[in-house]
This record gives C-alpha cells, sequence and structure tokens, in this order.
C-alpha cells in the first residue's frame, strides 16, 4: 500500500529525489525515490548501520542517469520500530514487496558497509529481480577480517548517531582516508545525521549476528564491482579481494580513501558506479 501524501521534509529535498512513506505488508517504510531514465533498471540502495537515507543524498545528485531507490530500514531514521527482530533475508524480501509495490521487476542492487551484506542476500535470494551488484567498503559477514578492536569498539557504539559532536571526534579514526585531511567533510557528514534509536541499532547488529555469505558467493552469477577504500580502519582491504575471489563474475576497484569515500568523494564514486552498470561487456 503507498499513501498519497508525501512526507513534509524539514529541509528542501534535493532537486529529482522525493520521500515517501510506503506501507509494505503492515511495515511502515520511509523511502527515497530518484528520477532517472525509465529504460534503465533502477538502483536499489542498502545503507550502512544506523545511517537515515539522507546520508545516501549526497551520491544519489551525482547519478546521471539512474533512478535509486533508498529507504530506512526499521528502527532507523523515520521508518518506525518492526514488531519483530529481523535476519537479512527479512529485509531482502521487505525490500522484494517493496518493488512490487513500486512496479518495478528488475533493479541494479548496491550495499555500503552493512548494507553490503544485505545486498548480498538480496542477489541471492532474487537473483532474477537482481541484474547486478555493487559492493561497497563491506564484508562476508562473521568471516570477514576485521578492523582494528579499538576501531570497531566505537563502530558499535550507537552514540555516534545520536551525538554529533561525538560523531565529529572519532570520524578520522572510525573512516579513515579523506576525513583525516578535511574537516570539512565531518562536518557535512554529521549534519545529515538523524538519530538512530538504541532498538533500532541494536536490531540491525544482531541481524548480521552469525551471517555469512562464503558459503554460497560462488553461486551469485550478477556481474559485481567490489570496491574498497585502501585507507580503511572499519573493513579491511582484504575482505574486499576476499569477495572478488570468491563471486565468479566481479571487478575489484581500490579507491585511495577510507570506509566512506560514498561520502567523501560521492561525484567520482557515482561515475564509477553507472559506469560499471552500463557497461555492455559484462
Amino acid at each position: 500500500m503507498r499513501e498519497d501524501t508525501m512526507e513534509k521534509p524539514k529541509l528542501k529535498l534535493p532537486k529529482g529525489i522525493r520521500v515517501e512513506m510506503i506501507d509494505v505488508r503492515g511495515q511502515m517504510l520511509r523511502v527515497a525515490i530518484k528520477d532517472g531514465d525509465d529504460t534503465l533498471p533502477p538502483l536499489l540502495m542498502f545503507n550502512g548501520i544506523g545511517a537515515n537515507l539522507e546520508l545516501g543524498f549526497p551520491f544519489l545528485k551525482e547519478l546521471k542517469n539512474r533512478r535509486a531507490i533508498l529507504f530506512d530500514v526499521p528502527g532507523v531514521g523515520g521508518s518506525p520500530m518492526p514488531s519483530l527482530p529481523y535476519r537479512p533475508s527479512t529485509l531482502a524480501r521487505m525490500s522484494k514487496h517493496l518493488l512490487q509495490i513500486l512496479e518495478i521487476d528488475q533493479v541494479d542492487v548496491s550495499g555500503v558497509s552493512w548494507g553490503g551484506g544485505l545486498a548480498q542476500q538480496f542477489a541471492r535470494q532474487y537473483p532474477k529481480i537482481c541484474r547486478r551488484l555493487v559492493l561497497v567498503s563491506t564484508s562476508s559477514g562473521w568471516t570477514m577480517v576485521p578492523g582494528k578492536p579499538n576501531v570497531l569498539s566505537k563502530m558499535a557504539n550507537v552514540r555516534r548517531y545520536t551525538d554529533k559532536g561525538y560523531m565529529r571526534s572519532i570520524a578520522a579514526e572510525i573512516y579513515g582516508g579523506a576525513f583525516r585531511r578535511d574537516d570539512t567533510l565531518i562536518n557535512a557528514h554529521a549534519a545529515g545525521m538523524k538519530p538512530s534509536s538504541n532498538a533500532g541499532y541494536m536490531m540491525q547488529l544482531l541481524a548480521m549476528t552469525g551471517w555469512t555469505s562464503v558459503p554460497w558467493l560462488w553461486r551469485l552469477k550478477q556481474p559485481t564491482l567490489v570496491v574498497s577504500g585502501t585507507d580503511d580502519p572499519l573493513i579491511n582491504v582484504a575482505n574486499a579481494r576476499m569477495l572478488a575471489h570468491l563471486i565468479p563474475n566481479s571487478r575489484l576497484e581500490l579507491v585511495d580513501d577510507g570506509h566512506l569515500f560514498v561520502v567523501t568523494d560521492p561525484k567520482g564514486t557515482a561515475a564509477m558506479v553507472e559506469d560499471f552498470l552500463s557497461d555492455e561487456t559484462l
């Protein structure tokens, strides 16, 4: 069920992007939809843990021709808490139902960090719906090569999304790359954050407990772009190499940046992704 009324944001939305509240089989989802070429498959995007959809706007604005769909996971941003805990398979199924409501039969799928695990799960569950796959700053789940313990402990703290001052103080340490060199990037990122509830954040953490894609990555048939920053304190670049090695039809791209190069270089990242999605040789 799709609500006729559109959400009225406090801040003006970027041109070509609208935000709606959509009822997906009883779960309300706050969904951002970017306009684009109707002849191309839209890009279904999954955000990182605790990240509200506004944090994806810099990337969305840089997409030239591609339509895109991005939503707040239940309990995060503007999507209310779910009635029950969920697993990646649950969210993948919810995403499929959302696409049915939007009358979309096929998509390309991308996921950043935590969302990269969900993107892998969606590609596995719905190979006929997922045409191509883009994995950004992510891993194979609990089988990953871990980041630095002091960085992971800060990452697991919801305070980074509820306290903008705290986020500014730790951003360079946990995200690396351009955040180490440019404070204005940290400020811009913090300005787009919306508080995430403790319960919603914990649900996202628990959803991936025990989850791994290693046993079935070799079965993914989608052309896949794996992208990683070489200065990523959270997700060691070895994880990207592992994914690219295990996924049969994959391409590995390394960028001289940190965990959130999608945020620090949205123009360059969007160009890379669109080039991959439009590559007719794949």
